[in-house]
């Protein structure tokens, strides 16, 4: 079933149930697009208000205005792209969340990500673990009954987690950070952050320019910078403060999230020094492939046979990675056909 809903620029849309999984991008279009199994789908609309259940997978494409009221799914869900507000009551799978406003959620069951808010978030109950990066607001989290992996939190931070916590933090003046953590604590700051840490956990690991560790103490109060942040963390277990970016590489014991996307620092330049590695190895395979073909006197598309008439050639080792992407080059670049690339291909890998 597809159906087309118009009710407005800024709708609100309630989903009663969702008994499978639940796709929701909001999109510049006006309407409601609304797709899903046809005995499976119920919709009411009232003005702007419009009402939707479905017993198995739902599909929405709504305006990027339009507020959001979730109050059970049953399975997974992704929403992107909604800038009206959302709200979810419960979900019993994974969430995700992408380009957003605001979003108050109540209980999850399974795990939960979060990348990219302009407004606040809330969470009440999360029993899997919690990534979040990039929220311009405050974040707020109850419960968190896993592992907790914070990024780039601008506003205000509340967390009460039962396992570990990672957090990669650019304090702000004025602004508090509260974090209480079942088992261990790791937070990466800025070389130049100006915070008060206020430190109580089983062991205390600091390190940082300028501030002593103390083998023997459960407490600490260190100020850096001009202390203008507050920060304040509790551990049932360790903490440990640096201003490495790459700490959470070798940070073991901090659970699902030690060393796994937590070191964004540098990511576009490696990535940008790998694509320039490939480019000019295949740029050279390039090369080397067209003096080779030329000085043989071929052209592609002409026979590809070098052997001497009954003299049997060893097999050929197996195409390159890098013969490849020299082939899809050149091929790119208009200098051969399709055509013309199956059987640079063909005749590399020994074929007619």
């Amino acid at each position: 079933m597809s159906k087309t809903i118009s009710a407005g620029r800024t709708p609100k849309i309630m989903l009663e149930f969702i008994g499978g999984d639940l796709s929701l991008v909001g999109w510049e279009g006006e309407d409601i697009l609304l797709k899903g199994d046809d005995d499976e789908i119920q919709f009411n609309q009232n003005g702007e208000t419009v009402t939707v259940s479905c017993e198995d997978d739902l599909s929405l494409r709504v305006p990027k205005a339009s507020s959001i009221i979730v109050k059970k799914i049953d399975g997974d869900a992704s929403i992107r792209g909604v800038m009206g507000g959302i709200e979810v009551q419960e979900i019993e799978g994974d969430l995700s969340i992408r380009d957003m406003d605001s979003a108050a959620i109540g209980t999850l069951h399974s795990d939960f990500s979060l990348r990219g808010a302009k407004g606040h978030l809330s969470v009440k109950s999360a029993l899997g673990d919690v990534s979040i990066r990039e929220v311009d607001g405050n974040v707020s989290l109850e419960s968190v009954a896993d592992d907790l992996a914070l990024r780039d939190a601008r506003g205000n931070v509340s967390a009460n987690v039962a396992g570990d916590v990672v957090l990669y933090l650019n304090p702000q003046a004025g602004n508090a950070y509260s974090v209480n953590a079942g088992d261990d604590i790791l937070l990466v700051m800025p070389p130049k952050a100006n915070a008060t840490l206020t430190l109580n956990a089983d062991s205390i690991d600091i390190e940082w320019k300028g501030v002593k560790n103390d083998d023997d103490a459960t407490n600490r109060v260190i100020t850096l910078g001009d202390g203008s942040a507050i920060v304040n963390l509790v551990a049932g277990g360790d903490i440990r403060v640096s201003n490495q970016p790459n700490a959470g590489d070798t940070a073991e014991d901090f659970g699902n999230f030690a060393g796994i996307g937590m070191d964004w620092s540098g990511f576009g330049e490696r990535i940008s020094r790998q694509v320039n590695r490939a480019t000019k190895q295949a740029e050279e395979a390039a090369r080397r492939m067209e003096q080779k073909f030329s000085s043989r006197g071929a052209k592609v598309g002409a026979s590809w046979d070098f052997s001497p008439k009954g003299v049997p050639m060893p097999p050929k080792p197996p195409v390159s990675d890098e013969e490849r992407l020299a082939i899809l080059k050149m091929l790119q670049e208009k200098k051969i056909t399709a055509e013309d690339a199956e059987k640079l291909l063909s005749a590399l890998e020994g074929g007619e």
